[in-house]
C-alpha cells in the first residue's frame, strides 16, 4: 500500500491576468471611449516583462533565480509546486568557538504552495502519518496542519503561464527562525535580535535539484564566545533547497541489534492498538542493474553508483588517501550483492564541466578546509519520509593530521619506529588519513559508532602477527579502535590498524541487501531478523551503542580487546616505553619544546583513557538487545569478580603515585611549578568518575537484586579508602602527591553529602548514561558517612603514631575537614 506522507489543505486557484475578458459580442465597439487601464494596486499581478526586466542576472535549475539589483526573484514552474522539498541549514563560515564551518543547524521539510494570489511557504512534518487508503487519513491529515513559514504574493506569472514570480528577499535577509541560528546558540550567546545593516544574501545559486542560499547574518549578541567587544557574532549560513523524490524509497525497518543511523514517525495506518511509532534506517538507494542475476546471487552492479568527489582544494599528496578510504567499502558492499558500488573521483576541472559546484546537492564531496580543528566529520542529508541518503559532504580539516600524529605516537611509537618522531613520512600520514576517511565515509553510508566492536578480539590475540594481519585491531572500522596499544616491543609484524572488518560486512550485507518477492518494509522484517538470529552469540557480529557515559564496558571509545585490566597494563608498559623518549623523539635543532609538552600531554591522556577502559567495569550493565525467541536476557550486571578486579587496578595504576609521568628530563623542559596540581587533577579525575552517583546506584541495585553475589557499595567504598589511605596502617609519612589525593577524596566525600545527581531530561539518559537516582533518598549518603566516621577512627588511631610534621599537620587538618562535614556549621 502506497503511504502518502500529507500537510495541511492544498487550496488552488486559477488566476486571470489583464482587466478582464470579455467576449467579442461584449466588445465596446468606440474604442476611442475606453478608459484607461487603471494603476494597479500593491500586490496585483504585473506583466512578466515588468517584473523580470532585461537587468535581471537569471540562474535555471530547480526554480529559475533572478537577481535585480539587491533583489530575489523564484520563478517556480507549476510542477514544483506541492513538492516536497528539504532545508537543510548549516553554518558555513564561523568565527572562533562558535561551532564548525559545515556544521548543521537543522533539517526542514517544506513546500511551496498556492492560495489564491499568494504563495505559501509551509512547514511539513512526518512525524504523523496513515495512508490515503485509510479512513483514518482524514483525521491524520486534520491533526497536523502544516504552520506557514511565510506568504508572497505573486508578483507576475512566468512568460509562458507554466508558473509564478515571487519576491524572495524577504525570505533571506531577514531573520526567519528556521532558517537561522537555532534556538540553543541564541540562548547560549543571548542573542537578542539580528542586526540588518551587518546582514545579506550573499548568493543564491539553482542546480537542477536544489538551491543554495548563502548569506551573512550579524547577530547582536549579549555573550559573544570571541570579538566580544562588538557585542555580536557574524557567521555564513548555508541554506541548501533539495528536492525529494516523487516515489520515496522502500523503507527498511530499523533493528537495534545492528547499527544504522535512523528516522521515526508515528503511523496510525497500522492495525497495532496504539499509536505505533515506525523507525526506518538511512541508507542509500541502491537497486541491481540486473535483478535475476542479483537474485541468482551474482555481483551485480547498481543502476546509480555512490560517487564521492575529492574537493579540488584537497592538496594533491593527500587525495589518493582519502580516495582509498571511500573504495575500502567496495568489499562490504559485494556481501551485499553489489559490485563497483562506491568509488571515489577527483572533481572535475573548470575545462572538463564548467557546471560542476561542490554545492550541487547531485553531487557528494570530500570538502577540504584550511582550519586548525582537529576533526573530520561524516554527515548525510536523508529523505526523513524513507532514510533514504540523498547526498552526503565530508567535512575533512586540514589539522586533522595533527589528531592522527598524536594517536599513532602514543598508541604505537613504544613499538613502532615510524612514530617516533614529531613529523611522519607521507606514506605513514597517508595511510592514517585512510584510516580516517574510511570511518567518515561509513557515516555517511548510514552507519554510527560501533564501540563494542573491539571487544570481540581477545586481548591477547593482538598481539598475534597472524590474527592481526588477517583480522586487523577490531571487526568494525565504525568503533573507535584506533591503532594497536597492545602490541608488545617482542610482537614482530603486528598489524596496528583497524579496516573494514567483519561487523562492517555484515551490517552493509543486513542494510543494503534487495530481498527477492518483497515490496514493503514488513515483507522483509521475517528473513532480516533471521539473518541476526543466525550470528546472535557470535561477538564480532555484535553491535554497541555509543554512550557518553559507558554503562556497558563492552562498549567504550578508543579501548581494544575483551579484557580492560590486561589491555590497559599493556598500554601503560608501551607509555613507561615512551616517556623516557620524549626529549629524543621530539629534539630538533632549533627548535623549541611544544611538541614536547604536547606529547607529554598526550601520553597523560592516553592514561587517562586506560583508566576510564577499566573504571567502567565498576558498577557496569552488559547491555545484549534481544528478541522475545532468542534465550537470555537483555541486561547482566559485570562479574563481581571483575568489578573487584578492576577496583584493585585503579589502587595500584592511578592511586598509588604514577611516579613513572615524573620525567625530570621532560618537566623541566615544559613546566615549572605545575607537576604536583597535574597529578592531583588526574588522579582525582579518576576518583570523582568511580564515586559516581549513578554508577553507585547501579552498584546498590545489582546488591540488592543478586545478595551476597555482587560486589557491593559498603565493599567499593571500603576498597576506594584502603588504597587512598595505605599510609594509615603504617602510621607512616605522606609524601606530597598522596596528600592532594586524600584530600581530593574529601572534597568528593563531601560533594556527595551536600550534592544531588546533576539533572538530565529523560531523553537523553540513555545517551549519556546516566542512572538516575535521589541521592538523598538512597543508601550512598549513610555509606559515605560510614566511611567518613570510620576513617575519622582510623586518623585518630594512627596521629600518635606519626612523626613526620608535615604528615601530622595534614592529618589534623583531615580531621577538621570530616567534622565540617559531618557536622556543618549552620
Amino acid at each position: 500500500m502506497k503511504l502518502k506522507y500529507f500537510v495541511g489543505l492544498v487550496l488552488a486557484f486559477s488566476v486571470a491576468s489583464g482587466c478582464g475578458i470579455l467576449d467579442k459580442k461584449s466588445k465596446k465597439k468606440d474604442a476611442s471611449a475606453q478608459a484607461p487601464p487603471a494603476k494597479k494596486k500593491d500586490g496585483e499581478m504585473k506583466a512578466y516583462a515588468e517584473v523580470i526586466t532585461k537587468e535581471a542576472k537569471s540562474d535555471t535549475g530547480l526554480f529559475q533565480v533572478h537577481k535585480i539589483d539587491d533583489k530575489f526573484y523564484y520563478e517556480i514552474g507549476d510542477s514544483m509546486l506541492n513538492r516536497q522539498m528539504l532545508m537543510v541549514t548549516r553554518i558555513a563560515k564561523t568565527a572562533t568557538n562558535l561551532g564548525y564551518g559545515g556544521e548543521n543547524i537543522d533539517n526542514q521539510v517544506v513546500r511551496w504552495e498556492r492560495f489564491e494570489n499568494k504563495i505559501l511557504l509551509r512547514l511539513i512534518s512526518f512525524n504523523n502519518v496513515a495512508s490515503d487508503s485509510l479512513p483514518i487519513f482524514e483525521s491524520v491529515k486534520n491533526s497536523n496542519f502544516e504552520p506557514i513559514i511565510e506568504s508572497f504574493d505573486i508578483k507576475a506569472l512566468s512568460a509562458d503561464s507554466n508558473g509564478i514570480v515571487i519576491d524572495v528577499t524577504s525570505l533571506w535577509s531577514t531573520d526567519v527562525k528556521p532558517f537561522g541560528l537555532n534556538e540553543g546558540a541564541r540562548k547560549q550567546y543571548k542573542v537578542s535580535v539580528l542586526d540588518g545593516g551587518r546582514s545579506f544574501i550573499k548568493s543564491i545559486k539553482s542546480y537542477p535539484t536544489n538551491i543554495e542560499v548563502r548569506k551573512v547574518f550579524t547577530y547582536k549578541s549579549g555573550d559573544a564566545p570571541s570579538n566580544s567587544e562588538l557585542g555580536a557574532i557574524s557567521l555564513e549560513i548555508s541554506n541548501s533547497m533539495i528536492l525529494l523524490p516523487e516515489k520515496p524509497m522502500t523503507p527498511r525497518i530499523f533493528d537495534q541489534r545492528v547499527g544504522f543511523f535512523s528516522t521515526s514517525q508515528v503511523d496510525f495506518g497500522l492495525e497495532d492498538q496504539k499509536a505505533t511509532r515506525r523507525t526506518y534506517i538511512v541508507r542509500w538507494r541502491l537497486e541491481p542493474k540486473d535483478p535475476e542475476a542479483y537474485f541468482r546471487g551474482e555481483l551485480v552492479e547498481p543502476v546509480k553508483q555512490i560517487v564521492y568527489y575529492i574537493d579540488p582544494a584537497t592538496p594533491v599528496k593527500w587525495r589518493k588517501y582519502l580516495k582509498q578510504g571511500v573504495n575500502d567499502w567496495q568489499k562490504a558492499f559485494e556481501a551485499a550483492g553489489f559490485k563497483n558500488a562506491i568509488i571515489a573521483k577527483d572533481a572535475p576541472t573548470a575545462e572538463e564541466d564548467p557546471d560542476w559546484s561542490p554545492e550541487d546537492a547531485r553531487y557528494s564531496v570530500i570538502r577540504y578546509f584550511a582550519s586548525d580543528i582537529q576533526n573530520a566529520y561524516g554527515p548525510n542529508v536523508h529523505d526523513p519520509r524513507s532514510g533514504e541518503i540523498l547526498e552526503s559532504d565530508i567535512g575533512w580539516y586540514h589539522n586533522v593530521m595533527n589528531l592522527l600524529r598524536n594517536w599513532y605516537f602514543v598508541q604505537t611509537a613504544a613499538i613502532n619506529p615510524n612514530a617516533q618522531m614529531t613529523e611522519f613520512d607521507e606514506e605513514v600520514m597517508g595511510r592514517l588519513i585512510r584510516f580516517v576517511s574510511s570511518h567518515e565515509v561509513g557515516h555517511t553510508l548510514g552507519f554510527p559508532h560501533n564501540m563494542g566492536g573491539s571487544f570481540a578480539y581477545p586481548t591477547d590475540s593482538l598481539r598475534s602477527a597472524a590474527f592481526t594481519n588477517a583480522n586487523g585491531t577490531a571487526p568494525s572500522i565504525m568503533d573507535y579502535a584506533r591503532f594497536n596499544y597492545v602490541a608488545q616491543p617482542e610482537d614482530k609484524g603486528v598489524n596496528l590498524f583497524p579496516g573494514i572488518g567483519t561487523y562492517d560486512k555484515w551490517a552493509a550485507k543486513w542494510g543494503y541487501s534487495v530481498l527477492p518477492d518483497t515490496k514493503t518494509a514488513d515483507d522483509e522484517k521475517e528473513t532480516l531478523n533471521a539473518w541476526i538470529l543466525e550470528k546472535a552469540g557470535k561477538p564480532e557480529y555484535r553491535f554497541g551503542r555509543q554512550t557518553f557515559n559507558p554503562i556497558d564496558p563492552r562498549s567504550q571509545t578508543e579501548d581494544l580487546g575483551n579484557d580492560a585490566m590486561k589491555s590497559s597494563a599493556y598500554g601503560i608498559a608501551n607509555l613507561k616505553r615512551i616517556v623516557p623518549n620524549l626529549v629524543e623523539w621530539t629534539g630538533e635543532n632549533g627548535k623549541n619544546y611544544d611538541d614536547l609538552g604536547e606529547l607529554y600531554g598526550q601520553v597523560l591522556g592516553q592514561w587517562r583513557r586506560y583508566m576510564g577502559h577499566v573504571k567502567s567495569n565498576i558498577g557496569g550493565i552488559y547491555e545484549d538487545y534481544k528478541t522475545f525467541e532468542q534465550e537470555g536476557v537483555v541486561y547482566t550486571p559485570v562479574p563481581a569478580d571483575v568489578q573487584r578486579e578492576a577496583m584493585s587496578f585503579i589502587s595500584a595504576q592511578a592511586f598509588q603515585t604514577p611516579t613513572w609521568m615524573l620525567e625530570k628530563e621532560v618537566l623541566d623542559r615544559i613546566e615549572g611549578g605545575e607537576t604536583l596540581e597535574r597529578i592531583r587533577g588526574i588522579q582525582s579525575g579518576v576518583l570523582n568518575t568511580i564515586l559516581d552517583q549513578g554508577r553507585m546506584a547501579r552498584i546498590i541495585e545489582t546488591e540488592a537484586m543478586f545478595d551476597g553475589n555482587a560486589y557491593g557499595l559498603l565493599e567499593m567504598f571500603s576498597d576506594v579508602r584502603s588504597g587512598i589511605w595505605t599510609e594509615l596502617n603504617r602510621s607512616s609519612s605522606i609524601d606530597a602527591f598522596r596528600r592532594n589525593l586524600q584530600r581530593a577524596y574529601l572534597e568528593r566525600m563531601e560533594y556527595l553529602m551536600t550534592q544531588e545527581q546533576q539533572s538530565v531530561p529523560a531523553a537523553f539518559r540513555s545517551f549519556y548514561g546516566l542512572t538516575a537516582v535521589d541521592v538523598s533518598l538512597s543508601d550512598i549518603r549513610p555509606a559515605v558517612r560510614g566511611e567518613l566516621k570510620t576513617l575519622e577512627r582510623d586518623i585518630k588511631r594512627a596521629l600518635p603514631r606519626v612523626t613526620d610534621r608535615m604528615t601530622k599537620y595534614h592529618l589534623e587538618d583531615a580531621l577538621v575537614r570530616i567534622d565540617n562535614i559531618l557536622n556543618p556549621k549552620k
